[in-house]
């Protein structure tokens, strides 16, 4: 999945090459709004797929769901944690991320793909180290090792004014950030009952959701007042 979506980012840039080879004249927003045509084909493709599976698994050998009963108090701190967690991604989300290069170090699309192309391949790779470590030190020392110098790379991308060194950092994150998502799951399923697991599931991620909603919104209005890469240092 990771990788698919890499190979999606570096996508980005084709409809303005496709434009300048074939239709000169086709104007710059006409070529960009193809983007979110194959988009939405992509999406009918998808829904399609998923109207054939099955849509209840075998559940022969797994126990019924029931609501939190004994792991309703940790699973609520974790819903807690995981929401702060969401609330400071939410200002470094890809979007964020593309207006903040393009506006403080003059990024085209084209190159921002090939940014994010990188850095998702990173995150795929980081994703299939992150069992292999938890392993070794733990699921909880894997999600806080590895996610505190992500967000300090974070910080100092938004302080460093060379571009060069400001996408190195953004790589350095993107190999670490996504490493506690595997062992986040793995420790909520790990705490509570199996019968509890459907509803632990539901109540740490909605809101995550809903926590990484707001951030957007502010760093969006910071970027139109200044370049200065305060979204990323607030989410770090």
């Amino acid at each position: 999945g990771a990788a698919l979506g890499a190979i999606g980012a570096l996508a980005a840039g084709a409809p303005g090459a496709l434009r300048r080879a074939l239709w000169p004249r086709l104007g710059e927003a006409t070529a960009l709004r193809s983007a979110f045509a194959v988009y939405a084909l992509v999406g009918v493709v998808v829904l399609i797929t998923y109207r054939r599976l099955r849509p209840h698994p075998d559940r022969a050998q797994a126990a019924p769901a029931t609501p939190l009963g004994p792991s309703r108090r940790i699973v609520y701190r974790l819903a807690a944690l995981f929401s702060l967690d969401a609330f400071g991604g939410g200002f470094v989300v890809q979007s964020i991320l593309v207006l903040w290069l393009s506006e403080r170090h003059d990024l085209a699309a084209s190159t921002t793909g090939l940014i994010f192309f990188w850095s998702g391949l990173a995150s795929g790779l980081s994703t299939l180290a992150a069992p292999w470590l938890a392993r070794r030190i733990g699921l909880i020392r894997t999600m806080a090792f590895t996610h505190l110098p992500a967000n300090l790379f974070l910080v100092a991308a938004a302080l460093v004014p060379d571009t060069t060194t400001a996408v190195v950092l953004l790589l350095a994150r993107a190999a670490l950030s996504q490493m506690d998502v595997p062992a986040r799951t793995s420790y909520v399923m790990a705490v509570v009952s199996p019968p509890e697991r459907p509803a632990a599931a539901s109540i740490t991620n909605v809101p995550r959701s809903l926590a990484a909603a707001l951030p957007p919104f502010v760093a969006g209005w910071l970027l139109s007042h200044t370049t200065f890469g305060w979204p990323l240092g607030l989410g770090g």
